[in-house]
């Protein structure tokens, strides 16, 4: 099933011919063959990356950093001086600056492989030495806890908020992160 064409109305642009470059027939009128534009004098030279101001995208506002002001701590991607919090999405003064730490984290117990190998092993050497193979099931009930998620820490002032997620490894991620925190919020209570 075929649908009737709409009749051609001379003001549209979609059902016109293209004209101009034989090459690219959807060319604009005014651009020179190959498709772009013809540089414009007033635009200035192309820098690399990094060593001119940058030119597009979402840029965090700027503050000089004094000279004195060396990093002490950092918490994921959150670098602490003695007088700024700076993060990706800006940076803070440390005074004023509200700290919040989450865990996210959960704990599981199992069977701990170590357990396992023992039992594997006493099972076979015990079977074939001496017949008392189910004495090495004792194993089995050696457990483990097995830390996993995430600790989450925000912090927040002066109109910007970030949030980072640092993964736990153990009950020492959590304990180190919370003194980590505790330690920015003495240097912003100073």
């Amino acid at each position: 099933m075929s649908y009737p064409q709409p009749p051609p109305d001379p003001g549209d642009p979609y059902n016109q011919r293209p004209q101009g470059d034989p090459y690219n027939p959807y060319a604009q009128p005014g651009t020179p063959s190959g498709g772009y534009p013809a540089a414009d004098p007033s635009a200035g030279s192309l820098v690399p990356y990094g060593q001119g101001p940058q030119t597009g995208g979402w840029q965090a506002p700027y503050a000089p950093v004094p000279e004195n002001d060396t990093v002490l701590t950092t918490i994921g991607d959150i670098a602490i001086t003695q007088t700024t919090v700076i993060t990706p999405a800006g940076r803070i003064p440390i005074k004023g600056s509200t700290w919040t730490v989450t865990d996210l984290t959960h704990t599981t117990q199992g069977i701990a492989t170590t357990g396992i190998v023992l039992a594997v092993v006493s099972f076979l050497l015990f079977a074939w030495a001496c017949g008392l193979g189910l004495l090495g099931l004792l194993f089995l009930l050696m457990k483990e806890e097995k830390i996993t998620g995430n600790v989450q820490v925000t912090v927040q002032g002066s109109n910007v908020y970030h949030s980072t997620m640092i993964p736990a490894k153990g009950m020492e991620t959590i304990t180190q992160v919370t003194q980590s925190v505790n330690y920015a919020r003495s240097l912003g209570s100073a």
